[in-house]
C-alpha cells in the first residue's frame, strides 16, 4: 500500500507595516498661553503631513475645568479644526489635547502628544453694527476705481465676509474680491466700474463678529458713480509692514548677503532659517546675524514671537488679496514683456507671467502707486535694474505675483514683492523693498533694504 504523508501547512500571515517618519506638529492655534480668545474661536493643529480624520474622533479634545467640550472635527490638508458645538465660556482656560493615537493618512502615529491652554475673552458678546461706509449712502461723483469699504462697532470674523455676503449690484452683480481685516471690510471690483451708474452695496446677516455673533439686519447702501479715476492707493500690508523678509516655510541663504530690516518665518521653525550663523538672544524670542541689521523672528520662538508672526503672515495674505484684486488701467502691456519701457503709475495685469530682459523705469511722484499684477512668474533678467525716477518711492510699488519670482544675478528690483509661491535672489542681486512669500525666500550674496 503507498501511503501518502501530508504536512499541516500554517497559514501565511500578510503583515502591512506602518512605514516612514512620525507626523510632528507645526503649529497649534491659539497659541500656548494665548488670552482673551473669542468665544467661538478656529482651534486647530497643523501637522508635517496630512492625517487620518477617523484617527482624529476622541484624540484631538478641548476641555476646561467643567469638563470635555461638545464639538466636530474636519480636516483641510494637513490641519485639523476643532468648531465647539456652542460658544465658550467667558473667562475661562481651556486646553486642546493631541494624542499619539492620532495617524496620518500613511498610518503612522503622532510622534509627540500635545496640550496647550488658552482663555477666553472676559468681554460680553454684543451685536456687531455698522458704523460708517465708504462712499457714503446716496453719494453721487464716486470715482470708477473707488474702493468699496464698510467699517463695524467691533472685530468681524473674515471668514464671513466674503463675495456671497458683502455684494454689489447694479443690474447685475459685481465681480470683485472681499478681504476683511479687523474691524474693517473691502469690496475690490476686478475692473474699473462704469461710469453715472447707480449701485447698491449689502452686508447680510451671515457677516458675523469674532465673536460669532450676526449682524441682527441687512446693511444696504446706495452711490452712483461719476466720470472719473483716483490715484491709486498703497497696498495696506498691516504687520507684516515690520518684517523686509516674511516668508512662511523657509529662508535660505548663501552668505555673505546683507539685509536691513528684520526678518520672519512662520509656521516654519527657526531651523529653516538657513545660512545666518544664527544667534540666540538671552529672551528666546528672537535671534541675531552678522549678515541681518535688524532681528530674526521664526514661529518657535519664545512668546511673543508666535503670536506677532501668525498676525503678521495673516496680514501678508490679506495684502496679496488687496493686491490681487485691484481693477487693472493697464492689461497685457507688452504680452508680458516690459523692458526699455518707462511707465507712469497705476494697476497693470497680466494673464500669464512678466519677463524685465532689459532695464525699466517707473516714473511719478512720492505719492503715486504702481501695482503690477501677475498671473504666472515674475523674471527679472541678469543685470536687469528696475529704476524710480521723479520721486517715486519704492514703498509704493508692488508686485502681487502668482507664480515664482526671479531676480537673475546682479539685477535690481524696487518694491514690495508679494508672491503666492517662492522669491529667488540670484547671485549678487539685490532688493530695495520687501519680500514676502507664502512659501520660501532664498538668497545668494544679496542685498535686501527696507523701503
Amino acid at each position: 500500500m503507498l501511503l501518502t504523508h501530508h504536512r499541516r501547512l500554517a497559514p501565511l500571515v500578510l503583515l502591512t507595516l506602518a512605514c516612514g517618519a512620525a507626523p510632528t506638529i507645526v503649529s497649534t492655534t491659539p497659541v500656548d498661553g494665548a488670552t482673551g480668545i473669542a468665544r467661538s474661536p478656529t482651534i486647530s493643529i497643523t501637522f508635517s503631513e496630512p492625517m487620518a480624520p477617523a484617527s482624529l474622533a476622541g484624540t484631538f479634545t478641548v476641555a476646561s475645568a467643567s469638563g470635555p467640550v461638545a464639538g466636530t472635527i474636519s480636516t483641510d490638508g494637513s490641519t485639523a479644526v476643532f468648531t465647539p458645538a456652542a460658544p465658550l465660556t467667558l473667562s475661562t482656560q481651556y486646553t486642546a489635547s493631541i494624542t499619539t493615537a492620532a495617524t496620518s493618512v500613511k498610518g503612522v502615529a503622532l510622534g509627540t502628544a500635545r496640550s496647550w491652554r488658552f482663555t477666553t475673552t472676559d468681554q460680553a458678546v454684543t451685536v456687531p453694527t455698522v458704523v460708517s461706509n465708504s462712499p457714503l449712502a446716496l453719494a453721487t461723483d464716486v470715482p470708477l476705481n473707488a474702493p468699496i469699504r464698510v467699517t463695524f462697532s467691533e472685530a468681524m470674523d473674515p471668514a464671513t465676509l466674503n463675495e456671497t455676503t458683502f455684494t454689489v449690484s447694479s443690474t447685475t452683480p459685481v465681480l470683485g474680491t472681499v478681504s476683511a481685516t479687523n474691524s474693517t471690510a473691502t469690496f475690490l471690483p476686478i475692473a474699473h466700474l462704469p461710469p453715472m451708474t447707480s449701485f447698491t452695496v449689502t452686508v447680510t446677516t451671515a457677516a458675523k463678529s469674532a465673536a460669532g455673533v450676526a449682524l441682527a439686519t441687512d446693511h444696504v447702501f446706495r452711490f452712483t458713480t461719476g466720470t472719473t479715476v483716483t490715484p491709486g492707493l498703497p497696498v495696506a500690508l498691516g504687520s507684516a509692514s515690520a518684517f523686509v523678509i516674511l516668508a512662511k516655510s523657509g529662508v535660505s541663504n548663501v552668505p555673505t548677503s546683507t539685509i536691513t530690516g528684520d526678518v520672519g518665518l512662520s509656521p516654519a521653525a527657526g531651523t529653516f532659517l538657513t545660512g545666518f550663523a544664527l544667534s540666540m538672544d538671552a529672551t528666546n524670542a528672537f535671534s541675531t546675524s552678522p549678515q541681518v541689521t535688524g532681528k530674526l523672528y521664526a514661529a518657535d520662538f519664545a512668546a511673543p514671537t508666535p503670536a506677532l508672526l501668525t498676525t503678521a503672515i495673516s496680514d501678508q495674505v490679506l495684502a496679496f488679496t488687496d493686491a490681487a484684486g485691484r481693477a487693472a488701467d493697464v492689461t497685457e502691456l507688452g504680452a508680458g514683456s516690459i523692458g526699455g519701457r518707462t511707465l507712469g503709475a497705476g494697476v497693470y495685469r497680466w494673464s500669464t507671467g512678466l519677463g524685465l530682459p532689459t532695464d525699466v523705469t517707473l516714473s511719478g511722484s512720492a505719492t503715486d502707486v504702481w501695482i503690477f499684477q501677475v498671473a504666472q512668474n515674475l523674471t527679472v533678467a541678469n543685470g536687469v535694474r528696475v529704476t524710480l525716477t521723479g520721486g517715486a518711492l519704492p514703498k509704493n510699488v508692488f508686485w502681487q505675483v502668482a507664480g515664482a519670482v526671479e531676480l537673475g544675478t546682479t539685477s535690481h528690483l524696487e518694491g514690495i514683492v508679494l508672491c503666492q509661491t517662492a522669491i529667488t535672489l540670484r547671485t549678487g542681486a539685490s532688493l530695495t523693498g520687501r519680500a514676502f512669500a507664502q512659501t520660501a525666500v532664498a538668497l545668494d550674496g544679496n542685498t535686501v533694504t527696507g523701503p
